[in-house]
């Protein structure tokens, strides 16, 4: 029971009072068939005691009682994340919005419940989570249905709100561009084939190739590091067919490049290397980096317009949101020699 200057109970309280998880009081709240009556009774039995009080979240945006919410993250200093993570912080900031950051390790189950669990005890506005992993969307079901969420680089088969770039449009502009240029085929060195972003660009890649009608070389699979691509690069490197690169980001790149240039292969010359993201660096690569731009700052507004939509229980105009990606061409790009 409330008392004054405590906090006003959570629906993490109404659980552990009943006996059972805050997926099932929220199951109880949305009047779900799927809970056994005796169940239903002990939660709202529990939710009396208390004093607990759902929807929370649109009587704080109306009330102004409340201005936190909460990100689900995986803890990462790869520049997409890291860059996403700070775009959300500011566009937040600029509606009037704190931020409180839950970062995990691995988007598991567990990991995922115990910063939710933290967010709804902070009784924050909304979630938004950060997911670019496969293993995460198991995890994600758990978040319980009467709390406003955004996904960003989530599963597109999830049904719930997504905010994402796209991909395959960005791989296939990438791909494009060096079969305009002349070359017969073009080689991926992926990022891990886990994550939607690189399922996206690998499926790009292929399709614009297939489309093209030329051969498809095997796949390169590796991590987002520059250790990664200059372990591709050296293979690659040994190869005189290879004449075009695209890497899945532009770390990855560096590293293709740096290969390239140990064995007196020539870029643009003799290899043409296109990356991803456009990280700061990128125009200052030897020879400047052509790659595909992400807007990150376009992605969390997109989220963020969609979480207060759900907070204000407002419509909103797409459940998913898919930001353009831009091709940036530099000096890394010629017709093969």
């Amino acid at each position: 029971m409330e008392t004054k200057g405590s906090r006003s109970p959570a629906m993490t309280d109404v659980a552990r009072l009943a006996g059972v998880s805050h997926q099932t009081v929220s199951r109880v709240l949305n009047d779900h068939p799927n809970v056994k009556e005796q169940t239903r009774l002990r939660v709202r039995a529990a939710i009396a005691e208390l004093g607990y009080r759902p929807n929370r979240a649109a009587r704080a945006l109306v009330t102004g009682r409340s201005q936190l919410i909460g990100v689900v993250a995986r803890n990462s200093m790869l520049y997409g994340p890291a860059s996403m993570l700070t775009e959300f912080e500011q566009a937040a900031a600029d509606a009037g919005f704190a931020v409180s950051v839950g970062s995990v390790r691995e988007l598991d189950r567990d990991s995922i419940s115990a910063v939710v669990d933290r967010h709804l005890d902070q009784r924050v506005a909304g979630l938004v989570v950060i997911a670019q992993v496969a293993s995460a969307t198991e995890a994600l079901a758990e978040i319980p249905a009467d709390v406003p969420v955004v996904f960003i680089d989530g599963d597109p088969a999830a049904g719930r709100p997504l905010v994402t770039v796209d991909q395959v449009a960005g791989a296939r502009a990438a791909v494009r561009h060096l079969l305009e240029a002349g070359h017969e085929t073009v080689w991926h060195v992926s990022g891990p084939t886990e994550w939607f972003d690189s399922a996206g660009r690998i499926h790009g890649w292929r399709q614009t190739l297939q489309e093209a009608g030329r051969e498809v070389p095997p796949l390169l699979s590796a991590d987002w590091s520059a250790a990664e691509g200059y372990r591709a690069g050296q293979m690659l490197a040994r190869m005189p067919e290879v004449t075009a690169v695209f890497a899945a980001n532009d770390h990855l790149a560096m590293g293709v490049l740096r290969a390239l240039h140990e064995r007196g292969r020539r870029v643009p010359h003799d290899v043409s290397v296109i990356g991803f993201d456009d990280v700061p660096e990128a125009a200052y690569f030897i020879p400047p980096l052509t790659t595909v731009r992400q807007s990150f700052g376009d992605v969390a507004r997109a989220a963020l317009t969609l979480l207060l939509g759900q907070m204000k229980e407002a419509p909103v105009p797409a459940d998913t949101v898919i930001v353009p990606a831009q091709l940036v061409v530099r000096e890394s790009v010629a017709p093969p020699a």
